[in-house]
């Protein structure tokens, strides 16, 4: 398996060959930047922690290179920079018993460039070689413009593929904006109290952002304990961790659904929920 960029690697933890786990991937996290994996996509790595029939895999898109530096990282260049984070990946692709961890090393600007395919024409010919059942991606209503650059590509790429060989589900996940606006029926509700310490371990790795000013450890759970509390009012809590998704699943299996409509519809359908409770408290027309 050629990665397109000399900078890109694949990972392998246990050491066997690539041709044979990349196949074996069950469950695919596709990520703009190191660490994005380990915050959106713990669902799918615990569900696979240690299991032979179940494997998880990931694909970070980014060279990190533009990632924030402060405190000890403060004087380390764009090069020295990116060499952290792609050994912080690969620590977590370790702990979380990942099958294989693909480092694509695409710069930002490449991934948000709209007339630029080379990003989905790579994730198309990796997902003709692994062919998961689950995708695991950020969402599109997403605030950061290379989370966005990535889903689209992940999207046009699964499009490209026959039906058969596309995913089962694939899921849009918190990350840079949070899903708790969608209605409770809409949201993909994922359970993340397994393992709380490896839960926790996988984003602490990241030390160059966690060190560096951004507590995305902390934050993180602190995400997943909320969504928990805060999901249902009139029922005790039955998890210490919920990850909310959007289910992009249906985009991924008909190609004629707009993808802008498609995530708009959520939106207008949270707008009516927002003008319905208001309205009816002040005794107006809905």
């Amino acid at each position: 398996m050629n990665l397109r960029n000399p900078n890109a690697q694949i990972f392998v933890p246990s050491g066997k060959p690539v041709d044979e786990v990349l196949p074996r991937i069950t469950h695919l996290g596709i990520g703009a930047h190191q660490d994005d994996l380990e915050i959106m996509a713990y669902h799918g790595i615990a569900q696979c922690y240690l299991q032979k029939d179940q494997r998880f895999g990931g694909i970070t898109c980014t060279d990190g290179r533009g990632s924030s530096r402060v405190g000890p990282y403060a004087d380390y260049t764009d090069d020295q920079m990116a060499a952290v984070r792609i050994e912080e990946q690969n620590k977590a692709a370790f702990t979380g018993d990942y099958a294989a961890m693909l480092q694509l090393g695409y710069p930002s600007k490449v991934v948000k460039d709209p007339a630029d395919t080379t990003l989905r024409d790579e994730l198309l010919a990796l997902l003709q070689v692994i062919q998961p059942e689950v995708i695991y991606t950020h969402n599109p209503a997403d605030k950061h413009d290379t989370h966005i650059g990535v889903v689209i590509p992940v999207l046009q790429a699964i499009r490209l593929l026959p039906k058969e060989q596309r995913p089962k589900r694939v899921l849009g996940c918190e990350v840079w904006r949070g899903l708790d606006w969608m209605p409770d029926e809409d949201k993909v509700v994922l359970d993340v109290s397994a393992r709380e310490g490896l839960f926790m371990s996988l984003v602490g790795l990241f030390d160059s952002q966690v060190a560096g000013g951004k507590r995305y450890d902390l934050a993180t759970l602190g995400r997943a304990r909320a969504n928990t509390t805060y999901f249902a009012s009139h029922a005790t809590d039955q998890a210490t961790g919920l990850w909310y998704a959007m289910d992009l699943t249906p985009l991924a299996q008909d190609d004629s659904l707009d993808i802008v409509e498609y995530v708009h519809g959520y939106i207008r359908k949270f707008c009516t929920d927002v003008k319905t409770k208001l309205s009816k408290r002040l005794g107006k027309p809905v």
